[in-house]
């Protein structure tokens, strides 16, 4: 659906062009991330420029994502709890800079710090654990803070947390003796008319919902055309990620924020509370954009304006929304299944719809090849195995990736490896990290290191490899007791499903699903700190050792089991 008409003084123009632009952006993405369904909307401060829908709601049903279709829109939640509790500010209910124990006297996290406030949980700098969802329910996640510890002064340290908002949720409950979605549809959804959102996700949500949709394989990355299966289905209610939408209520909800608190029904939030919103309050370095965190949004530059936006993810689902608040324009993108370029097609679409407003030329449409390497040629070469220390078990035969040495070719801006008589491509996932589709190779991405900007080794789980230019040492040593730790740990917890553990040049690596790996520094007895940041709050324990293997891991609060020895 497109504006018809001639366009509005102050307003862009005829969108068709910027349009067909965006409906093949899209359409590369959704083949990239074998996305099921997508649907978008545009705005300007007056009203919906734009909205459209691509592919299936339920694909077993062959059933087209419709403009009413429901989608989760996770964590872009945060920013309606922040709403709320800036009105709550505004009546004189909740003073920010309390400390959170004045709302909740039973809120407890170990620290050596100054009092935990509301500010900093609105922040995400409270420096405390993110939350790992172990419990369906949000009081006893909140309570188990008791059981982690502040690791850094709040306010000086950006560490994103659920779990931080949970507890705002409930702090809204408490002080208006309300549940969290009744709060959310008198104060937030019905006066902006968003008539067609979902203040919580129930059973009887799960009528207009979109199926969401999750690798088929749990435990490993997945390549390019990545079998899918419907995602675990959940209730939620909680402060951190519980609004289920429509693209054309979402962008009601950003034109309150371009109109300054305002929406149809009339003022939601007064210009003193919004602002407070979008005022950074803390670098969000751990985000990777350079940008600021303010009460629930992020606030970053792109091409000289400043916008405001938040992502959002569930259990099969991904959304994002962005608006230009100088030129008055807004995007939402979500999605029933993998979306990683949720956040580049806001981008895009907010591009495209600043060249119509200003007369500008269009922008080209940005390469989607995750296939395509700029500077391949810094990565050929041949690389040879490192065995391990004496320690380890048998040259971790059972875990082996590639044995031996293995051959990276550039060819065309692409790389490929060539294992036997295979040759394979290589497709990006990190800025030096890469899936090769091949059993051997499954569980792992293929990382590469530098030394001084040049690549010298790689890495495939806990296997080591080294080229020509590598000159650094080849031997390396560990506890003997780290050899327990190793392994592949799961849990019923459908958002953390499961992680390994394995030892490289001597040192544990935790590795998510999604092939990210993080540092397992020791800080204490049989305990780690997940990560290399001193003031990182996460921690790892093991525990329960049978025949020098760990049969439990606690990880920040989540329980997981040993699943296998890889």
């Amino acid at each position: 659906m497109t504006s018809g008409g001639p366009a509005r003084p102050g307003t862009v123009r005829d969108l068709q062009p910027a349009i067909s632009r965006l409906d093949r952006y899209v359409k590369l993405h959704m083949q990239a991330a074998n996305t099921p369904g997508m649907a978008l909307a545009l705005t300007d401060r007056r009203g919906l420029l734009h909205l459209a829908t691509y592919g299936y709601s339920d694909v077993a049903a062959q059933t087209p994502v419709t403009e009413s279709t429901l989608f989760e829109i996770g964590s872009i939640s945060k920013s309606f709890t922040s709403v709320a509790l800036m009105q709550l500010m505004e009546e004189g209910l909740v003073d920010l800079h309390q400390p959170v124990t004045r709302y909740l006297p039973w809120f407890e996290v170990q620290s050596h710090h100054p009092p935990i406030t509301l500010h900093h949980l609105l922040s995400h700098s409270a420096g405390i654990i993110r939350g790992m969802e172990f419990t369906g329910e949000a009081r006893y996640e909140v309570w188990a803070l008791r059981e982690t510890q502040a690791t850094a002064p709040p306010g000086t340290y950006y560490h994103y947390s659920n779990v931080g908002y949970k507890t705002l949720g409930v702090i809204l409950e408490d002080v208006l003796g309300k549940p969290y979605g009744d709060i959310l549809q008198e104060r937030i959804l019905d006066p902006l008319e968003m008539t067609q959102t979902e203040p919580v996700i129930t059973h009887d949500t799960r009528k207009r919902l979109a199926v969401g949709y999750e690798a088929f394989y749990d435990d490993r990355p997945t390549p390019q055309a990545r079998p899918l299966a419907p995602a675990t289905w959940l209730e939620f209610r909680w402060g951190d990620g519980s609004v289920a939408s429509t693209p054309a209520d979402m962008a009601a909800y950003l034109r309150m924020y371009l109109n300054r608190g305002r929406g149809a029904g009339g003022t939601v939030l007064s210009e003193h509370g919004l602002g407070l919103m979008m005022e950074p309050v803390i670098e969000a370095a751990e985000e990777g954009r350079g940008g600021h965190y303010g009460y629930g949004l992020d606030i970053e530059e792109l091409d000289g304006h400043r916008v405001i936006g938040h992502g959002g993810g569930m259990v099969g689902y991904y959304a994002y929304i962005l608006a230009d608040l100088q030129d008055g324009l807004g995007a939402v993108v979500l999605a029933n299944g993998p979306g990683s370029g949720t956040d580049k097609i806001v981008r895009f679409a907010l591009q495209l719809l600043r060249a119509e407003l200003h007369r500008g030329e269009l922008p080209p449409i940005p390469q989607v090849n995750p296939f395509a390497v700029a500077h391949a040629e810094q990565y050929a070469g041949s690389y040879r195995s490192v065995p391990g220390p004496s320690s380890t078990p048998a040259s971790q035969a059972d875990q082996a990736t590639v044995d031996g040495t293995f051959r990276i070719a550039a060819e065309g801006g692409r790389l490929y490896l060539g294992i036997g008589n295979q040759r394979l491509p290589l497709e990006r996932r990190e800025p030096d990290g890469f899936l090769v589709d091949h059993p051997e190779l499954a569980r792992y991405l293929l990382g590469f290191g530098r030394d001084d900007g040049e690549v010298v080794e790689a890495y495939c789980g806990p296997d080591w490899y080294v080229n020509e230019r590598y000159e650094g040492p080849r031997a390396s040593d560990h506890p003997a007791e780290w050899a327990a730790y190793t392994g592949h740990y799961r849990s019923h917890n459908p958002w953390n499903t499961n992680f390994r553990v394995v030892l490289r040049k001597g040192e544990l690596k935790l590795i998510y699903p999604s092939g990210e790996e993080k540092s397992l520094v020791p800080v204490d007895d049989g305990e780690f700190r997940v990560g290399e940041e001193e003031a990182c709050p996460e921690r790892i324990r093991f525990d329960v050792i049978v025949e020098n293997q760990a049969l439990r891991a606690n990880f920040s609060c989540g329980e997981y089991y040993r699943a296998s020895k890889y």
